[in-house]
């Protein structure tokens, strides 16, 4: 959160981010109520998902047709056995035999090789289906507006992207695979045992309505409790990455036992959910174990009778008792497979969730493609709202020309963070217009409005690479003399040099390992390199010292030199030589002038001046 901005942040839900227009962790929200959690449109997020089995439906089909036969193999098994009985056991006839064992066991094997076939296949084609939907997720989170991202924890995206992903990748390849294979076999034996003996046949399948009927109902409670399960895996996963990268916040106020406290709660919720849901699942293995130990026990007993009625062959019912015993198999493999799968559509439609969301919206029609611009920028009459009819910018008109340093201070939560914002379309100005050359920037693409933008944030983004790396990110065409050029310019050649491999020193996550100073040096080097036509300087030497202040002032009048530069600051000695001052307080314009003119109006500006450096100023 940006600290102008506090106020703005006010008017908002409750729940998730506030806005962040350059973005930043955070988490918020109500305790977490789990029963209350349900799959929306389960249907719906399954033939989503169906189109991207279809973009690798050959190796789905191949794989599918291996389960196909390799079932029917594990079928004919069983049936050769009952023909062994009354061919050869019974009659004692062993002529031939020894070949139909050979056959048996050619068939055994070949199915088992098919089985492992299948699954080899089928693991390579979920992987790379699992790519592409890890990658297209990826790719829209860069499509989004950052509004998308205001209000949603990072922890519960990040989520999303690797553990949701990886469920439904496990469900791919291993139930989906189970759930056919149990259907093939299910259909098989059921066809063998008809031919068989249609009674007997009959009499095994009394159980099934009664399956069905438990497994529908088990199903409602596992595919809630499932999509309640990753919901709070990824509110626990914003709990752990919030506290591992504030853990200096949370040591320094001594709120180690509140942040306890809080992963705990969450903790226990998904330990309560994951409990319910594993309990529904896990209970219809035994409950169908049960049906059919009963039912298979009622065919034993009518088996027997018509064996002792010469209404069926020893073989016969010897093939009949296997297959109503490999009947219990899929009939369990459906049961727990299709919870499974509903596990997989729960994380399914959290992904979907985010792929149908909007994406950022670019231009209105008539766009314009930009080949340069001079930097010439005027707001007219623009007002601004995160909350409809609440708004933080109020009817605001400036004309900042080519070249011109251009100052915006005020109170915290004034809304200075928010115009910058506006400059670089984070966001879309609810009305008025915003133009950069005299063209309304919603005519222009933001990526080439961005090209020609700068911008150092007070919160400086280092990435995990080398020094080097995170410079020449402003420009990636940049040579080495460069960026150690813009190094130099920054003032951060000095500390960089001593470095254990200097510029080619991999820094820890977010240059963990340099001081605030150091990261804004590197972050204000960064933004020289890209040689940008408009600059946003948001409190870029807030976190320095005084003396190497000085020094990035130098830099940055060299840089600011011949460009539009628009300079957010607290600290006002670093506005005094900006050609206008922008005095902005509740999202209006109070106050606009010099440093001069500003101070000898005694107004708004002269108090926040007097209160930082009383003895430095000089009444004309």
């Amino acid at each position: 959160m940006r600290r102008d901005d506090k106020t703005s942040r006010g008017q908002l839900p409750q729940r998730g981010f506030g806005p962040r227009p350059f973005g930043g962790p955070g988490r918020g929200g109500p305790h977490f109520n789990f029963e209350k959690v349900e799959i929306k449109d389960p249907w719906g997020t399954l033939k989503k998902l169906l189109k991207y089995m279809v973009l690798y439906k050959w190796g789905f089909i191949f794989a599918f047709l291996l389960v196909v036969i390799s079932s029917i193999l594990g079928i004919i098994g069983p049936y050769l056995i009952g023909r062994a009985i009354d061919l050869y056991i019974l009659p004692r006839r062993f002529e031939g035999f020894f070949n139909f064992l050979l056959l048996l066991g050619g068939i055994y094997l070949l199915s088992s090789f098919l089985a492992w076939l299948q699954g080899y296949i089928m693991l390579k084609t979920t992987q790379s289906l699992v790519f592409t939907l890890r990658r297209d997720l990826f790719n829209k989170f860069h499509s989004l507006p950052i509004k998308f991202f205001d209000l949603r924890p990072y922890g519960d995206l990040m989520s999303r992207i690797t553990n949701d992903v990886d469920n439904i990748s496990m469900v791919l390849a291993t139930s989906v695979i189970q759930f056919l294979s149990a259907v093939v076999s299910l259909t098989g034996i059921i066809i063998m045992m008809l031919r068989i003996s249609l009674p007997m046949t009959l009499v095994s399948l009394l159980n099934i309505p009664l399956t069905i009927i438990l497994t529908n109902f088990i199903s409602k409670k596992t595919r809630n409790y499932f999509y309640a399960n990753q919901t709070l895996l990824g509110k626990l996963n914003g709990i752990i990455e919030e506290d591992i990268s504030g853990l200096k916040i949370i040591k320094i106020f001594n709120r180690e036992e509140k942040e306890i406290r809080k992963f705990e709660e969450v903790n226990n919720d998904l330990t309560q959910v994951g409990i319910r849901a594993q309990i529904f699942s896990g209970s219809i293995g035994p409950l169908m174990n049960l049906l059919n130990n009963l039912g298979f026990a009622l065919i034993a007993g009518v088996g027997g009778f018509f064996a002792y009625r010469k209404m069926i062959t020893v073989g016969d019912i010897t093939v009949f008792i296997n297959y109503s015993r490999q009947f219990t198999r899929p009939i369990n493999e459906l049961a727990n497979q299709y919870n499974m799968i509903q596990s997989a559509i729960a994380s399914a439609e959290r992904l979907f969730e985010i792929m149908d969301e909007e994406d950022e919206k670019d231009t209105v029609d008539g766009a314009v493609e930009l080949q340069d611009i001079k930097g010439e920028v005027e707001f007219k009459n623009v007002w601004f709202s995160y909350v409809k009819e609440k708004p933080v910018i109020k009817n605001v008109s400036f004309h900042v020309k080519p070249g011109e340093i251009f100052a915006l201070v005020g109170p915290t939560g004034a809304g200075k963070t928010t115009i910058a914002s506006l400059v670089a379309r984070f966001y879309d100005v609810d009305e008025g217009e915003i133009l950069i050359d005299g063209i309304d920037i919603r005519r222009i693409r933001r990526r080439d409005l961005r090209k020609y933008l700068g911008i150092v944030l007070q919160d400086t983004l280092l990435f995990s690479t080398t020094v080097r790396e995170n410079i020449r990110y402003g420009r990636l065409d940049a040579t080495d003399e460069e960026v150690e050029e813009a190094a130099k310019l920054a003032h951060a050649h000095d500390f960089i040099i001593k470095l254990p491999q200097g510029y080619d020193t991999v820094l820890s996550e977010d240059g963990g390992r340099l001081s605030q100073g150091q990261r804004q040096l590197i972050a204000i080097a960064r933004a020289i390199l890209a040689n940008p036509r408009i600059l946003i300087l948001d409190e870029a030497t807030s976190n320095v010292d005084t003396v190497t202040e000085k020094y990035i002032q130098k830099a940055m009048l060299n840089l600011m030199s011949g460009r539009t530069s628009f300079v957010i600051a607290h600290r006002l000695s670093t506005v005094k030589n900006a050609d206008m001052i922008l005095v902005i307080n509740n999202g209006e314009i109070i106050e606009r002038g010099t440093h001069e003119e500003l101070i000898r109006k005694k107004g708004f500006y002269y108090h926040l001046y007097m209160s930082q450096f009383a003895d430095e100023v000089e009444i004309k």
